[in-house]
């Protein structure tokens, strides 16, 4: 396994090293506990003395690679460490299919009940927490727009997104309006508003279409403000939790606080929301990504690793799944089984396309 990954930042390592890294880190995988140079002597393939061990530990410590959290302890990784494991791991790992195709053909008739069923088979396969995301278009714009009276000072607007995505708004009156005016409205606001999205409603196109409606500017207005609300509403990603008090089961993460908080991160969503909508949802990062420590912005999770995935409905539909455990989580399982669902959700969304 090469070790000259991201432009060479890797290349100080020789293979001595790098085995001895992935060994510490493997064992810490497995206790928990901070490893010394006499429990990686015992690797057979390593076929090195406790001595020479501990001088190549000193190595990796001052290149950042591991830290010994106390004095006369042995090291555990640091995040730069996990960084090198982690791409070296996804580097070398092929799609697998499992048994989990037909659990979820089985128990999701609609596509809301699979989400969560993923989310329950997730936390119950690996033992963390995890998420799953409700699929949504990158950007939603305007497909059809029709406004009709109901009251005298009430009018209904019906907003039609793209992927036949249906809103219906209240739109309150000051000035009353016969047939011929909502009419001459519709035409207009389609003619304007029709196939953009809510970046492309600048300014310049407010101005010349409050130009074409005269007296009745102050409603487009209102009109526009509920198109925006309708838009970033449909833009919120939905998200199903499962296996929250997973994070329970591992003394870093069970300390009251620190458990509380993240507890609380899993519940409430809001952060992971913004998560998701934020950082997570460029097209670069739509493979299998993962993020340690302090590579998200989630003060509650900087304890935590997170490994994401993005399934896509069809085209232009994307959703997100998400593992969520403590930084020496089970990288190379979590991993292979986002890559197995990632294959699985694929062959159902295309079976029920068929």
């Amino acid at each position: 396994m090469s070790a000259n990954k991201k432009g060479g930042e890797w290349m100080e390592l020789d293979d001595r090293k790098l085995k001895i890294l992935q060994a510490i880190i493997k064992t810490y995988l497995d206790t928990g506990e901070p490893v010394g140079s006499r429990t990686i002597s015992k690797y057979t393939d390593l076929n090195l003395s406790s001595a020479t061990i501990r001088n190549e530990m000193s190595d990796l410590e001052e290149m950042g690679y591991i830290i010994q959290p106390h004095t006369s302890a042995g090291r555990i990784p640091s995040d730069k460490g996990y960084r090198l494991y982690v791409d070296t791991l996804m580097e070398s790992k092929e799609q697998e299919v499992t048994d989990m195709r037909n659990d979820l053909i089985e128990k999701a008739d609609r596509l809301e009940n699979l989400l969560q069923q993923v989310a329950k088979l997730l936390a119950m396969n690996t033992n963390y927490t995890s998420m799953v995301t409700k699929p949504r278009y990158n950007s939603y714009v305007v497909k059809f727009l029709q406004l009709s009276e109901i009251e005298q000072d009430k009018l209904l607007l019906v907003i039609v997104l793209n992927d036949n995505v249906v809103k219906n708004r209240i739109i309150n009156c000051d000035i009353s309006m016969d047939n011929e005016v909502v009419l001459k409205l519709n035409i207009v606001l389609n003619t304007f508003l029709q196939g953009l999205g809510i970046e492309a409603i600048n300014i310049g196109l407010i101005q010349q279409l409050k130009d074409q409606v005269g007296e009745y500017s102050d409603i487009v207005s209102t009109i526009l403000d509920e198109i925006a609300r309708a838009i970033k509403e449909e833009g919120e990603p939905e998200i199903y939790t499962s296996g929250a008090t997973n994070i329970l089961k591992y003394p870093e993460l069970s300390d009251k606080e620190k458990a509380s908080e993240l507890l609380y991160t899993f519940e409430e969503k809001k952060l992971l929301k913004e998560l998701i909508t934020d950082k997570f949802s460029d097209e670069e990062n739509r493979g299998i990504q993962v993020y340690i420590g302090n590579e998200t912005p989630i003060e509650s999770m900087k304890d935590c690793s997170l490994v994401t995935a993005t399934y896509e409905l069809k085209e232009g539909v994307y959703g997100k799944v998400g593992i969520i455990g403590p930084k020496r989580m089970d990288y190379e399982k979590v991993v292979k089984t986002l890559q197995n669902l990632m294959t699985q959700l694929d062959d159902i969304f295309k079976n029920k396309e068929e």
